[in-house]
Parts: structure tokens; sequence; C-alpha cells
């Protein structure tokens, strides 16, 4: 059986995606959404799948280990960030090295790095005159949007897109391979 945390910042379309696969999953089980904005709708989403949640505040997350202590106490075998726009402190990449697993609205290391996230990335990629776009799942290190690419999978820029249109088009390859890229990553731990 393998315990799963979900960090969150937005609405939380691709975490409920991420329940929504591992819900009634006897060996994979979702046990805590975590969220650094207490108006989150992922929260909401969590509660509709009777996930508990836990929100904290930038002292709480950056200054003291009690997120580390609750995902220690629900025995959590690996972080799943979706949408969660924090960095990533020393101690929780050490105490979960190679179990932190970050999805990102482009084909990394194009349009990554501090900043870089949501609609911005759809807005830089149409301005730069890209010809594709796409995800990449990848494992969390130090770094905003670097560690160890997992998998990527893309999408072509239309030359009528719209940053709007073009986000579209990527959520629909994130709710298709973030799950299943999730759970294959599990099955090799």
């Amino acid at each position: 059986m393998s315990n799963l945390a979900i960090f969150a910042s937005g609405s939380g379309t691709n975490a409920e995606q991420i329940m929504r696969c591992f819900d009634r999953d006897p060996d994979h089980l979702v046990r805590l959404v975590l969220s650094n904005k207490p108006d989150a709708y992922v929260l909401e989403r969590a509660r509709s799948f009777g996930v508990p949640t836990l929100v904290f505040n930038r002292e709480t997350f950056y200054r003291s280990q009690s997120v580390l202590d609750r995902l220690g106490d629900l025995n959590i075998d690996l972080v799943i960030l979706a949408g969660f726009l924090w960095m990533i402190p020393d101690y929780l990449l050490k105490a979960y090295a190679g179990r932190i697993l970050n999805i990102h609205p482009a084909l990394l290391p194009a349009f990554g790095g501090k900043g870089m996230y949501g609609m911005k990335v759809h807005e830089e990629v149409i301005r730069t005159g890209q010809k594709k776009s796409g995800i990449t799942i990848h494992l969390v290190d130090e770094i905003y949007d670097h560690g160890k690419i997992l998998f990527q999978a893309e999408c072509p820029v239309l030359p009528d897109d719209t940053p709007d249109s073009l986000a579209a088009r990527i959520h629909g390859l994130e709710h298709r391979h973030y799950p299943k890229v999730i759970r294959e990553y599990l099955n090799r731990l």
C-alpha cells in the first residue's frame, strides 16, 4: 500500500483527476491534500472525495517541520505537486528525495523556472512563436522545474491560439497523463 499527499494552490483540477484515479484503489491511497491558500477550491474537491486537508502558511512551511510531521504521521510515500507554486524547502526535499513529483505546463527545459507557471507559460509560448508545447512530469529538486524528467507529452500550438485555447489543450494532456505517470512511478518504488 502506497500513501500519497497532494500539494496544490488553486482550483485543483489535476488533484481531482489524481484523487479520481486512486479512489477505491486497494494499492494506492490519497491520504492528504495540502494547500498554502485557505480559500483554494482544491480543498473542496478533496472533501468531496473524503480526503483530509491541511492548510499552512509561509511561516509554518519554511520555519517549522509540522508539514513533514503530518506527512510522517500518515506514512506518506509519495508527494505530488499539482499546481503548487512555492519552492519546496530543503527539509522536505531531503525527507522525500526522489519521491516528489511535479507537473509543468510546457516542454521543459523551455519555459520553466521561477515565475513561469499557468497562463504566464502559455502567453510566453505564443509570444515567442513556438510550434509546439506540452507537459513535463518531473522529479522535484532544489531548483524550479529542474529535476529529472519522467515524462513529456506535446501538442501543437495553432496559428490562432490564445493563451486560453492553448491552456485547454494542455489541461487535457495533464489530466490524461499525470495520474498514469504517478501510478507507473509508484509501481517502481
